[in-house]
């Protein structure tokens, strides 16, 4: 078991805790809020309510999510250009969690790219950035819910800019079509390139009205 508590988290989001690895620097260990899954189950729309509170735990949708055939069948190690690498589940003394690879730089923890964006706007080095990202999708055919700018991270290779996905594995359609056909994944990447798209040009506008 890992002895999370003398550790501070470093980054919070709505229904997880980071936490850097007591015992492995280069490790992320994600832990679930308490009470979190009971509150997401209670605003959830009538018919989701009958599922198991485990169904709505972010920790073993994102275990699932890194066993799609798109991660798990390619010999290409280019997989893993643009994606945080997965460790495993870990017991903690705070509860289960999921462990990925940390993303860092000179050993400090890498920066959103929605932090990016605020301070230094969409930059023509970070439009190539995206660029390649878009392609590795568009390659990959790699399952995302909506690319969300602070679920990604900025890894500098050769002062290069490197666009890593550290959250937010996974097929948000409801009928899940793109795991199983080619045809709908490429539907599925355009849609959410278009979205990761409207929500870059939402944050830099002031986050007026609807995103989406």
């Amino acid at each position: 078991m890992i002895d999370l508590s003398n550790t501070k988290p470093f980054a919070s989001g709505g229904n997880r805790d980071c936490y850097i690895s007591p015992i492995n620097s280069k490790a992320c260990i994600k832990v679930t809020k308490k009470e979190i899954l009971k509150k997401i189950k209670k605003d959830k729309v009538w018919y989701k309510k009958f599922r198991s509170n485990e169904s709505f735990d972010d920790n073993l949708r994102e275990q699932l999510a890194y066993k799609q055939k798109a991660i798990t069948s390619p010999l290409d190690s280019s997989i893993w250009d643009h994606l945080a690498k997965w460790n495993g589940m870990v017991d903690t003394s705070l509860g289960p969690a999921s462990e990925t690879e940390l993303i860092k730089n000179d050993n400090e923890i890498a920066e959103t790219l929605e932090n990016y964006l605020f301070r230094e706007g969409l930059t023509d080095e970070i439009k190539l950035a995206i660029e390649s990202f878009e392609i590795w999708l568009r390659k990959h055919r790699v399952l995302t819910k909506n690319i969300i700018p602070h679920n990604i991270v900025l890894k500098k290779i050769d002062g290069v800019i490197t666009l890593k996905i550290i959250d937010g594995l996974g097929c948000s359609s409801f009928i899940p079509l793109p795991k199983y056909s080619k045809y709908f994944a490429k539907r599925y990447i355009e849609r959410r390139i278009s979205l990761m798209w409207s929500r870059i040009n939402w944050d830099l506008s002031g986050r007026k009205g609807n995103w989406k």
